[in-house]
């Protein structure tokens, strides 16, 4: 692929057309959910909390199903959703550390994980022009996650060892999904490099 068509491939990226679309909306109403969430945590209203988290939770199924349903798959949809959730995540997750203090270790990996995993597909982007979507054990990693944290928003007196073993579990199925993101991104990287003639 010439470098002309490269940089018009990567400015598609970011038209109107692929920004402006039902699913990418849904997307950005997560990131505007965020600081909702923060707010109803932080002043005691807890089940308010947790329904806007299952709300945010709602609109991740909603967009990508009407994103394959209705053909509005884009490499910036691929970019915002993951994005999208997992700064929620994270929000929430500083908000239980206050309460919970083993939710720091969930909350570090993670970190660790969305940044290891967001320069890998910034470097395949920019070396393969390959925006990598969500993956099996990703879905299977947000959905543990989702249900462990809504347990300790909602459940103020969890106690210790239900409370510990929710956390190792999340944990457990976060590190192994880092493993399996970092493998399969190292593989396109090295398979998709252009060969030296």
């Amino acid at each position: 692929m010439s470098e002309e068509l490269k940089e018009a491939r990567k400015s598609s990226i970011f038209t109107k057309e692929q920004i402006l679309t039902i699913p990418n909306m849904l997307s950005f109403l997560r990131l505007a959910l965020i600081p909702v969430i923060l707010w109803l945590y932080l002043t005691g209203e807890l089940v308010l909390a947790a329904v806007v988290i299952v709300l945010s939770s709602i609109t991740d199924i909603v967009d990508g199903f009407i994103a394959r349903r209705f053909n509005m798959v884009s490499d910036f949809g691929k970019a915002i959703d993951p994005i999208a959730d997992k700064l929620t995540q994270i929000a929430v997750l500083f908000c239980l550390v206050t309460r919970f203090p083993l939710m720091l270790i969930p909350l570090i990996i993670m970190i660790i994980k969305e940044l290891t995993s967001f320069i890998l597909r910034l470097v395949l982007f920019k070396k393969t022009d390959i925006v990598v979507g969500a993956v099996w054990h990703g879905k299977l990693n947000t959905v543990v996650l989702h249900s462990v944290i809504l347990l300790h928003v909602l459940w103020i007196y969890i106690p210790e060892a239900v409370s510990a073993g929710c956390i190792a579990a999340s944990v457990a199925i976060m590190l192994t999904s880092f493993v399996l993101y970092t493998i399969d991104g190292a593989k396109l990287l090295i398979n998709n490099l252009p060969k030296k003639q």
